[in-house]
């Protein structure tokens, strides 16, 4: 059984929906929670057409059902989980028929899918931006992890959950510490002992304290904490919510150094641009896939004339401030992080070679990598601290409708495309289209809209024209547009800043939006 949450895998995880395929092909249910009937929706057994930003109260409705019809994996949650007592009388209040009126999806359909879960011999819980792009972000994918443990569909063959990355190696970036409170190896670096090992190592000192995500330094931006800026292959001036705002402090910082493939938005407002190599072709290193698979890249073509790789760069720019690092060796990199990241340290070159890339973690290099992250909850005795529940409760999105702003936009990828644009614009697709405001057929009837009539979508925080196109998928009062060509539609102007405390992601899935037909077509 595979249940899909918040993702339209088919167009946006295009290679792993072949899986999926193969999957279905051979016998696997395919259960679909979106708000919108996707492509993906159209290969499901059963579609749960949730409203935007209620999928806590549906998790929370599925697990009373569970638990409640006996269902639960009693074994499991004795011997690996804590917290279930609280868990259990939580949820007790999430009946079918209020989780019927919050989510608008028909109790008896929350009721299947509650009992196709639990009673699967294996079952895969997938998830990607329409659960994390939220203000409540890590409480939505909470609520999916307390389903996993509570049915015990974690950490075994076929069973376990699926975070689908929205980019290439985000994997490994995390794995390499691109993250505010982690070192590489995922080690905290508020802990003196291991924040020590790598002062040693770097000989210097690391700040003791964590440090800012995007949507922190954004806010340290506009306090003047944060006045210098190095951007290395991301477009904030196009990707961040609110970009208005995101332009405004951008252009106001005093110094601001862009590095990438491509002159994008970010860059014009730069002051120093390093043109960079592209990753995936003219580099040399590693990545890791989502299911914590390092492989090896390796140059394929050679970099263009007043091209750099990207190590290169910014060795020399560590030369430039007094550090000399010495060669930006691919390898060597990788067999210093070896040393300072149990869970890579069995990885060398020559093992990856051989095996064609290993999963971590792989502690020596006897050990073979772990095929299951969280295979450790079902030895006997348990190894390490048990998996807990967490006591989540549904809100609404920050951006509320009203009479004013009456239609729900939530934002997302097609196939063709890819993001800002950056990349993917350049090419020709013959499945691409200008960019367009999808609405569904009985909100065109009721606005009197045609197909291809261009709208003034008008949010909180901005406006912007666009074409309609009409989406059979769409229920009435939910539109969907992309930010694929913001020089055609500029869809971050409409969308919200509202930050998750702890992810720092912004709402991009529920912004509050009027439409209005332009009188001049």
């Amino acid at each position: 059984m595979i249940l899909l949450w918040g993702s339209n895998a088919r167009e946006t995880h295009p290679i792993f929906f072949h899986h999926v395929l193969k999957g279905i092909h051979n016998g696997a249910k395919l259960y679909v929670i979106d708000p919108r009937r996707t492509s993906s929706a159209q290969w499901a057994d059963t579609w749960l057409g949730l409203d935007v930003g209620s999928d806590i109260y549906l998790a929370n409705a599925m697990a009373r059902e569970i638990i409640n019809s006996g269902l639960e994996n009693t074994k499991f949650i004795e011997h690996a989980t804590s917290g279930f007592e609280a868990y259990r009388e939580h949820v007790q209040k999430f009946t079918l028929e209020r989780a019927e009126c919050e989510t608008g999806v028909p109790a008896a359909a929350i009721k299947q899918v509650a009992h196709a879960y639990a009673g699967a011999g294996r079952a895969q819980l997938c998830w990607t931006l329409g659960i994390t792009e939220h203000h409540n972000a890590v409480d939505n994918v909470v609520a999916l992890i307390n389903l996993a443990l509570l049915t015990g569909h974690v950490g075994r063959y076929g069973s376990g959950v699926c975070p689908l990355r929205g980019q290439n190696n985000v994997q490994g970036g995390g794995d390499m510490g691109a993250i505010p409170d982690r070192l590489p190896g995922f080690q905290h670096v508020e802990n003196d002992e291991l924040r020590g090992k790598f002062e040693k190592a770097w000989g210097t000192k690391i700040p003791a304290t964590k440090g800012w995500h995007i949507s922190h330094m954004l806010d340290a931006m506009e306090r003047r904490e944060l006045t210098t800026l190095y951007c290395l292959g991301e477009n904030p001036a196009d990707s961040e919510a609110d970009r208005h705002r995101a332009l405004k402090l951008l252009s106001g910082l005093e110094f601001m150094v862009v590095q990438d493939l491509f002159y994008t938005k970010t860059a014009e407002l730069a002051d120093v641009v390093l043109p960079a190599s592209a990753g995936w072709c003219e580099s040399e290193g590693t990545v890791t896939s989502s299911e914590r698979r390092v492989q090896r890249v390796r140059a394929a073509v050679p970099m263009p004339t007043g091209v750099r790789d990207d190590t290169e760069i910014i060795f020399d720019l560590a030369r430039r401030l007094g550090h000399n690092w010495g060669e930006p060796k691919a390898e060597c990199i990788w067999n210093e992080l070896r040393s300072l990241s149990p869970m890579n340290a069995g990885m060398s070159y020559a093992r990856l070679e051989e095996h064609g890339g290993m999963q971590w973690p792989c502690y020596d290099e006897q050990h073979p990598g772990e095929m299951f992250l969280h295979g450790r909850l079902w030895h006997d005795p348990l190894i390490g601290p048990r998996a807990p529940f967490s006591v989540v409760e549904s809100v609404d999105p920050v951006d509320a409708l009203d009479p004013q702003f009456p239609i729900r936009l939530t934002t997302g990828r097609r196939l063709d495309s890819y993001n800002t644009g950056v990349q993917s614009g350049w090419l020709n697709s013959p499945l691409r289209h200008e960019e367009a405001i999808d609405l569904s057929p009985a909100d065109c009837r009721q606005y009197n809209l045609h197909e291809g009539d261009k709208v003034r979508v008008t949010s909180r925080r901005g406006s912007v024209v666009a074409p309609v196109r009409f989406d059979s998928g769409l229920r009435p009062g939910l539109a969907f547009l992309t930010m694929h060509f913001p020089d055609q539609v500029a869809t971050n102007d409409l969308t919200i800043d509202a930050v998750d405390p702890r992810s720092g992601t912004s709402e991009f899935k529920a912004t509050a939006i009027r439409i209005e037909k332009c009188l001049e077509q």
